[in-house]
């Protein structure tokens, strides 16, 4: 698609003040993470990169700009950036603010664009908002564009994100409920699936949810309810994440203690490392905590994933490990470098191994050589399923002991 549209109508170039004089509409479209300092620190949002854009184009505008908030903000941010935009020094720029959120998902950003359930534009002056329409209109169903006031677009972002993380955390909390009991998790959300008042989306018991947006956004919907006083709707989202750093811990904690209470010097293989497949983005990977529990017990790991490499896994596990100071001490330096090793390949990375862990759910995984992987393998064979991605019973019949999400 860049290729096709490249010279045609996309180009790329480093002269910004040149194209702000120049633009009629300009998106903000910058990194929104978390505080790791300072007020907030852990869970506000850092807003530097959207307070430098927006002077930046403060200082080179010279006629009206539509200026979009595409970064996924904190309610009333869009307050802070129309005042900024006020400071312009040249008389003849003047500004519209809307609030149009990002919806796409990664491994289906293109088909999310090409075909969104919706298209959110927020914001005060209708001409403006019309103007942000007819752009999407040329390929969106007018139905499917939503107008709203500037707050409720923000909000509605962090509020998609924070239902979709509670979905997910509700789900393994019943998982947990089903290993204790003997029901299976897929069944049972098989069942409230089918429920239309429920919808079957989101509900897919696994080792947790990672990646850039959830946790991000949760935490900043908390430190906005604490902000305003919300107290116990602060600590409701909250717990959201506390059920998701549970889950991980419940399954490094159960593949120590099935696997004889100790993996000290046992090879394990760790099938994926991304936190969802069909991306290489590892941001909040459920696996690198997983990993590090491992690591802490003394494992030897061996990870296959087709998408990170081995600089990206040593990075993230170091930077997981660091002291409360940010500091990553010689042991943890050395286990690292000493203990961690990649593989070209899923069935590589199960020669010798005492344990496979799947941790990201690749399409490849199912169809990898069941028979000669148990056979390479030291006995017993364990097989841990995050992600209840394989079919437990060909691979007893092949003689591994597998333990799934949510399956006794």
């Amino acid at each position: 698609m860049v290729k096709e549209a490249r010279g045609r109508n996309l180009f790329f170039t480093t002269e910004v003040a040149a194209t702000i004089e120049s633009s009629n509409v300009i998106f903000i479209s910058v990194n929104t993470p978390t505080k790791t300092f300072g007020i907030g620190a852990g869970r506000a949002a850092n807003l530097e990169f959207v307070e430098k854009c927006a002077r930046q184009i403060a200082q080179n505008s010279n006629s009206h700009k539509i200026v979009v908030e595409k970064s996924t903000l904190p309610v009333r941010t869009a307050e802070a950036v129309k005042r900024i935009l006020k400071s312009a020094t040249n008389p003849n720029a003047s500004f519209s603010v809307l609030s149009n959120p990002e919806f796409l998902a990664e491994g289906t950003a293109i088909k999310d664009l090409l075909n969104p359930d919706r298209v959110l534009i927020g914001g005060e002056c209708s001409e403006a908002i019309e103007q942000l329409a007819g752009i999407y209109g040329r390929w969106v169903e007018p139905e499917r564009i939503l107008r709203t006031n500037l707050w409720s677009s923000e909000l509605s972002k962090l509020t998609a994100n924070a239902f979709l993380a509670q979905r997910v955390s509700s789900i393994n909390a019943i998982s947990a409920l089903c290993e204790a009991t003997g029901a299976d998790i897929d069944e049972v959300a098989n069942a409230i699936g089918t429920d239309s008042r429920i919808g079957p989306k989101f509900l897919k018991s696994s080792v947790g949810f990672g990646g850039s947006c959830f946790q991000k956004d949760i935490l900043n919907l908390v430190y906005l309810c604490e902000h305003f006083g919300l107290h116990e709707v602060a600590k409701y989202w909250e717990q959201v994440i506390v059920m998701n750093d549970y889950q991980k811990r419940r399954f490094s904690t159960r593949i120590v203690t099935t696997m004889f209470n100790t993996v000290s010097d046992k090879k394990i293989a760790v099938w994926g490392f991304a936190f969802k497949k069909d991306t290489n983005d590892t941001r909040e990977s459920a696996a690198i905590y997983v990993c590090r529990d491992l690591l802490e017990e003394r494992a030897k790991l061996t990870i296959y994933d087709p998408q990170v490499s081995l600089d990206k896994i040593k990075h993230d596990l170091a930077a997981l490990m660091t002291n409360g100071s940010g500091e990553l001490s010689e042991n943890n330096r050395k286990l690292i470098e000493s203990n961690v090793q990649v593989a070209d390949s899923a069935e590589s990375a199960a020669l010798g191994a005492h344990a496979i862990v799947v941790l990201t759910e690749w399409d490849e995984f199912t169809t990898s050589d069941f028979a000669s992987v148990y056979q390479s393998m030291r006995k017993p064979a364990f097989l841990f399923d995050g992600r209840n991605l394989l079919d437990r019973k060909i691979l007893a019949g092949f003689g591994f002991e597998v333990h799934s999400i949510g399956k006794s």
